[in-house]
């Protein structure tokens, strides 16, 4: 009786759709670019929304990822964070996205940040600065 309480309910993963797969792929992938801290990049919040419109339909669609994806990290980190917005797919989809994309940036440092970050800009998600 207690294991289909854990089984089922709102804490259950479902899978992503691809355009949700595919915005978070991109997501994460630019945030490990600023999280390793390559030279020359920041965010650009709203090239981020954008893309993430035209990738899921609607702005609000993609902030609700954006939100989920910040959960996901907040969780991951011991901080509080909305368990509303929380959803473990993302969280674990995002999480072997960056452990592959960090470790490239740690092998490669300049090719890795050149080439992560310039697909980024080009995406909308970081812009040079």
């Amino acid at each position: 009786m207690i294991v289909s309480g854990i089984a089922s309910g709102p804490a259950r993963a479902t899978a992503l759709s691809n355009a949700e797969a595919t915005f978070l792929d991109q997501l994460v992938t630019a945030s490990a670019v600023l999280e390793q801290r390559c030279v020359g990049y920041e965010v650009d919040g709203a090239g981020g929304v954008q893309l993430g419109a035209r990738l899921l339909g609607s702005p609000d669609a993609a902030m609700a990822l954006i939100d989920a994806y910040a959960a996901a990290i907040k969780a991951r980190d011991g901080e509080s964070y909305d368990p509303g917005k929380f959803r473990p797919e993302v969280s674990e989809t995002a999480g072997k996205t960056f452990r592959r994309v960090r470790a490239d940036l740690i092998k490669d440092p300049k090719g890795a940040c050149a080439d992560y970050g310039d697909t980024s800009v080009d995406r909308g998600l970081l812009r040079r600065y």
